[in-house]
């Protein structure tokens, strides 16, 4: 019988980003997203509702406190729940994504420092497994679209795209943050904060047209501006058709994850002796 054998080293100078090897390794990353699912919900009494109860209260919450309280205007036509809960779904994608992402690699120390595999799959799979609580949130927006009477329009098909430009967000970020909490724990502190802070600054509680123009390109650099307003306009039309402020936010995104890639690769050579 004969047996193949393959030599780990580490490499000198820029590294490989080596993404065709994640594909020779597809089953190991559907295990870890099954598996981080499976532990999320482990021993919890509502198991997968509380993909639903999240952005769910969150929405009551802005409801109240920003038609009651502070009243913030939106786009006339349509409800404050909907308008509300079509930004928070990507958002709560967005921080479940980044928070576990963050953390994936000193979650799962003890499997980096015993046997080899790609590690891009940890943060991958982390993001993968927050997909799964997205289609669930996701479901809701749809009943809440024909119970208030507005339909859907065919702008949804642009969905995927404004998924795929959260995900490709919150993996971004990870890779960074990921790679700097091997090395400094600081960062398990940081990330909340972090959240708190892109939370304001992302148009969850108001409209983008709210902002002051001289500050809007800035503003879209937040690439979730462009990920919450995309989503609001496909949903509900519900914001401004997609334009330049949407692809400053992509583009800010694709710089962020080539760097992170880059970064992750290359940090990824002491991890083992790290954590």
């Amino acid at each position: 019988m004969r047996t193949s054998v393959v030599k780990v080293q580490a490499t000198d100078g820029i590294p490989r980003l080596g993404l065709g090897e994640l594909w020779r390794f597809r089953d190991l990353i559907y295990f870890f997203v099954w598996r981080d699912v499976k532990v999320r919900y482990k021993q919890t009494l509502f198991g997968g509702a509380w993909a639903i109860i999240q952005p769910f209260a969150l929405m009551i919450v802005f409801t109240f406190v920003f038609g009651r309280i502070v009243p913030v205007e939106t786009p006339p036509g349509v409800p404050k729940p909907i308008f509300y809960y079509a930004g928070l779904v990507p958002w709560t994608l967005f921080a479940t994504s980044l928070a576990s992402a963050s953390g994936s690699l000193a979650m799962n120390a003890s499997l980096i420092q015993k046997i080899y595999f790609p590690r891009l799959i940890l943060p991958l799979s982390s993001v993968g497994s927050a997909l799964v609580d997205f289609v669930v949130a996701l479901s809701i927006v749809f009943i809440m679209l024909f119970v208030y009477g507005l339909g859907i329009s065919w702008n949804v098909v642009w969905l995927p795209a404004f998924t795929l430009l959260a995900v490709l967000t919150a993996l971004a970020a990870g890779l960074w943050l990921g790679a700097l909490n091997a090395r400094y724990r600081d960062v398990q502190y940081v990330v909340p904060f972090l959240l708190q802070l892109l939370l304001f600054i992302t148009p969850l509680m108001y409209p983008s047209s709210q902002v002051p123009a001289n500050i809007r390109p800035l503003y879209f650099l937040n690439p979730m501006a462009g990920v919450v307003e995309g989503f609001r306009w496909a949903l509900a039309d519900a914001a401004p058709r997609p334009g330049l402020p949407t692809l400053l936010s992509a583009v800010a995104t694709i710089l962020l994850l080539i760097g992170g890639l880059f970064y992750f690769r290359s940090a990824e050579r002491t991890f083992a002796d790290l954590i």
